[in-house]
């Protein structure tokens, strides 16, 4: 791996060496990127990813036979892979169009086992005609948004902010102060929970292809911002289709082919300020199965045919809300806070031996995260660190999907960074 990675870029040098020098005048090319270091420190287990550094929230206590939480170990170490590379290219016209082409990477892999491979975080051209846009590729999901925590973990605020990458085409329309924008999203890194494989037997939990890949619909989101005086405010729609299975195993045993979907609507609010020294920003969402964007969710089987064994879905509802203020420029003193609720479902699911859930958090009740941090910003350098304290409340679900009989676990999670960017 680590061969294969010095001939990448020494290829990657090369080819950006030759275009540079064979770039026309309509043509120019950027290159930039950052360094960055990470060492984190958690007082317990936690429902993460990348081994800890995309952290989420804390997992439930789980006892052994003294009486001991095996969750309950606290846990360090310190990497690199967030470092990050990309290239920005312009031009040439096409016909009364800007053109453009995005294409960045970092080294996260696809997972705990697969550190320190090369991963496409963004890969998309764009047209440009003035007010209109049109953008086609690999880029931030549209409900993640110009407003965004400005804060050193690098979950960016998730699970309170959604966060994700995703293949789409979207359409932006900027007129004065306001914009619009449309987006047909598709799922590719960041997949929504369903079976671990379509099997028929509908076992396991995980995110996988399945889901949104069956459905055939891609994923619409609407968004309608005004943009005036350092302030940004908006609004935001989402519908997501999903087909958790294409076929099922029947009361007689028999395989059988279903027509399963779940059609949802998530929503999102937001607000910012930022000018001279202050950033204030706030956003709130209501999603509705939108583990996709990493956030909190699900949905659970609501009713199932005896004899195809098809079943019908409800989805999980939270509320999730967080503010961020931050001030200055070399010095830059910052907090985070955010809270999540857990709504139920939208119908009644099944109980017992027929339960059957898919999705993350589903038995959380509330999260509540507060974050201090301080970071040292100089030309190409940032120094910082960052206290954070998570708080869940785990209890059983009932039947409309709420959570009772609640208990907290909380985390304390240390976070020191330096970055040199370039």
């Amino acid at each position: 791996m680590k061969k294969f990675t010095v001939l990448f870029f020494s290829l990657l040098l090369s080819v950006c060496t030759f275009a540079q020098i064979n770039l026309g005048k309509d043509m120019s090319l950027k290159i930039y990127g950052h360094v960055r270091t990470d060492f984190f420190y958690n007082s317990r287990d936690n429902v993460q990813s990348v081994d800890g550094l995309f952290y989420s929230y804390p997992k439930d206590e789980v006892l052994d036979a003294n009486g001991n939480d095996i969750n309950g170990s606290d846990n360090s170490n310190m990497y690199t892979v967030y470092s990050r590379m990309g290239f920005d290219f312009a031009g040439p016209m096409i016909g009364k169009a800007k053109t453009s082409a995005k294409i960045e990477f970092d080294f996260r892999g696809n997972g705990n086992d697969n550190l320190s491979a090369l991963r496409l975080r963004q890969a998309y051209f764009n047209f440009d005609w003035g007010k209109d846009k049109l953008l086609v590729g690999q880029t931030a999901h549209p409900f993640f948004g110009e407003v965004s925590p400005q804060i050193l973990n690098l979950n960016t605020g998730s699970p309170f902010q959604p966060f994700g990458r995703a293949p789409q085409i979207r359409y932006r329309r900027n007129n004065g102060s306001f914009q619009f924008q449309l987006a047909a999203v598709w799922q590719s890194q960041f997949k929504s929970h369903g079976p671990t494989a379509d099997d028929g037997t509908g076992k396991g939990n995980a995110r996988n292809q399945y889901p949104h890949k069956n459905s055939n619909i891609p994923e619409l989101a609407l968004n309608l911002d005004y943009k005036a005086n350092g302030w940004i405010m908006g609004v935001g729609v989402d519908l997501l289709s999903i087909t958790p299975r294409t076929k099922a195993i029947g009361g007689d045993g028999s395989t059988y082919k279903v027509d399963e979907r779940l059609t949802t609507l998530s929503y999102e609010a937001h607000i910012k300020y930022q000018k001279n020294l202050w950033m204030v920003a706030a956003k709130s969402t209501l999603g509705s199965n939108f583990t996709h964007t990493s956030m909190l969710g699900g949905y659970a089987v609501k009713s199932y045919d005896t004899k195809t064994g098809e079943r019908k879905y409800t989805p999980f509802r939270n509320s999730s809300t967080w503010i961020n203020i931050v001030y200055g420029k070399k010095w830059k003193p910052g907090i985070f806070i955010g809270y999540i609720k857990n709504l139920g479902t939208a119908d009644d699911m099944e109980m017992g031996d027929n339960k059957v859930v898919y999705g993350t958090g589903t038995n959380i009740d509330q999260l509540l995260s507060g974050t201090f941090e301080l970071t040292y910003n100089v030309p190409h350098w940032k120094f910082g660190a960052e206290y954070n304290y998570t708080t869940a409340w785990y209890g059983k679900n009932q039947k409309d999907g709420k959570v009772t009989d609640t208990h907290s676990v909380a985390n304390n999670r240390l976070v020191l960074s330096a970055t040199y960017s370039f």
